[in-house]
């Protein structure tokens, strides 16, 4: 990396020390994005995943108290649910049971209606997964299994969202990545713009690099302002603008920029499978790690991406703002693909009329190749210059 700002902020990209934890484990499918573990009484593949909004509860938490309304914490519910479903149907697993886990600083907020409201966002976004895939095979429909509240102010400054999700995967069915080889290519779709499901459209930011952007966009008044948003440090909130400040380039608020939803794959994902499963080698959801994520799957491979879409507004800001180097964007951001496809080049028209017919953009990305060294790589080939990265062992 040429800087690495993410990093001087406090988050690592990578995850390098999440490898202490990942020895502990014993995956089916070493390869795969997913982890799933063999259920003992059954030719089923067991995953309980969790995953949360990371920093993204800070924006809304601005919002509120900037305006009063507690609606800004509602879509918090759609992050945390996209977070996990779409991560668990990488493996081609159906999720069962969705559970949250709120911690909240009741000094900082109202305890009850931020509960209300994010009931209200949970509720709403299963019902529309079970509604967009009630017509097919791959029926995605997780039950809501309760979960926990916690009143931590003198732990958590503001809000942490979390959710954890049950699911199950037929192993002779399940994606385990070990059959991507070379020759196949990577399909990508959209993270920006408006799926027929969304009721508006999306900056395609989603739920990660939140803090990087937030510090170098939005103005150091609301550093001082409230001060529990932020950890000190030497960068600290360096931007220009306030989160009314309508962006004409973006064309939306910065609040609704950084507020985005993350996009919900599922029912999309759910069709695919229904009619290209045998087709698709392996699904990757591009969330921490940016496009870098890729990395992660198969073995001994070069992945190539020189035909990735136009890079959505939001990100040349951030950017340009934050004096970023391309190279850190691309392994921080999803740069505006938002979930990745490996399959055989025989499926790659029916599998982009599936996306398209959802409203969502999608196409070739990029292909695969042997590598020659010992691990993954990956290069991505942009009109901001060529960037190499291999998988940290």
């Amino acid at each position: 990396m040429t800087n690495h700002i993410y990093r001087e902020l406090g988050v690592d990209a990578q995850k390098r020390d999440v490898k202490i934890f990942e020895q502990m484990l014993t995956p089916l499918f070493p390869k795969a994005f997913t982890v799933a573990f063999k259920d003992p009484e059954n030719v089923k593949g067991l995953i309980l995943h969790l995953d949360g909004a990371g920093s993204k509860p800070i924006i809304p938490y601005l919002c509120y108290k900037e305006t009063g309304e507690i609606g800004w914490f509602k879509e918090l519910a759609q992050d945390v649910v996209a977070m996990n479903v779409d991560d668990v149907m990488t493996l081609g697993a159906k999720p069962i049971l969705f559970a949250d886990y709120i911690a909240i600083n009741t000094f900082k907020l109202p305890r009850a209606e931020v509960l209300q409201v994010l009931s209200q966002g949970f509720n709403e976004v299963l019902n529309l997964l079970k509604n967009l895939t009630s017509h097919l095979n791959f029926k995605v429909s997780p039950i809501f299994a309760g979960g926990e509240t916690a009143d931590i102010p003198d732990q958590v400054r503001t809000l942490d969202v979390v959710g954890a999700v049950f699911a199950k995967v037929d192993l002779n069915k399940a994606i385990t990545c070990e059959k991507i080889t070379e020759g196949d290519v990577i399909i990508g779709l959209r993270s920006d713009g408006k799926a027929k499901f969304e009721n508006k459209h999306n900056s395609g930011l989603m739920c990660n690099g939140i803090t990087l952007a937030r510090h170098v966009l939005l103005s150091k008044e609301y550093e001082l302002k409230y001060p529990e948003i932020s950890e000190p440090s030497k960068r600290g909130y360096h931007g220009k603008f306030r989160l009314t400040d309508y962006l004409d380039e973006v064309e939306m608020t910065l609040a609704e920029a950084l507020s985005s939803p993350t996009r919900i794959y599922a029912p999309i994902i759910a069709e695919i499978l229904d009619k290209a499963w045998g087709d698709v080698k392996g699904m990757v959801h591009i969330t921490g790690g940016g496009l870098t994520k890729i990395l992660r799957i198969g073995a001994n491979l070069r992945y190539v991406k020189d035909a990735l879409p136009p890079t959505p507004p939001i990100f040349k800001v951030i950017q340009r703002e934050g004096r970023v180097s391309w190279e850190e964007m691309f392994s921080v951001f999803n740069m505006g693909v938002g979930f990745e496809i490996i399959a055989t080049k025989s499926v790659v028209d029916e599998v982009i009329d599936v996306v398209e017919k959802w409203g969502i953009e999608a196409q070739v990305i990029g292909h695969v190749e042997k590598s020659s060294y010992s691990s993954n790589e990956l290069i991505i080939k942009s009109v901001y210059g060529d960037f190499y990265y291999t998988r940290i062992t």
